[in-house]
């Protein structure tokens, strides 16, 4: 007595389910790149500027730096400036929103500090 052994594997409509899924998946991650790098971008800047020494000086320091490194979504006056002992501290706080489809959106929330 023989034993069938039946097949195994992805229909062709399993396989074209998977790969949107796939696509879908890389065309999102290809917009939430840039954003990340924009934030690591953003801390190096709030870094550079907390070596300021008054909260204007702060805000220009980052200005500069931000016009330097392309950052768009933040800027010198959304900053967070102030003293923990005797360095100054730069804290910040964003939000990035990606359409995805229709109504609905990813909304990364970003906020730091410098050290």
């Amino acid at each position: 007595m023989k034993l069938k052994r039946q097949q195994q594997g992805m229909t062709f409509v399993g396989l074209i389910i998977v790969g949107v899924v796939i696509v879908y998946s890389g065309v999102v991650l290809a917009q939430v790149a840039p954003t990340y790098i924009e934030y690591l971008a953003v801390q190096k800047a709030a870094e550079k500027a907390a070596t300021g020494s008054t909260v204007a000086d702060v805000r220009t320091i980052f200005d500069k730096a931000a016009q330097i490194d392309d950052i768009k979504t933040i800027s010198g006056k959304d900053l967070t400036v102030g003293k923990e002992g005797d360095r100054v501290v730069v804290s910040y706080a964003y939000t990035r929103e990606i359409p995805l489809v229709g109504p609905a959106y990813l909304v990364m929330k970003y906020e730091g500090r410098s050290k």
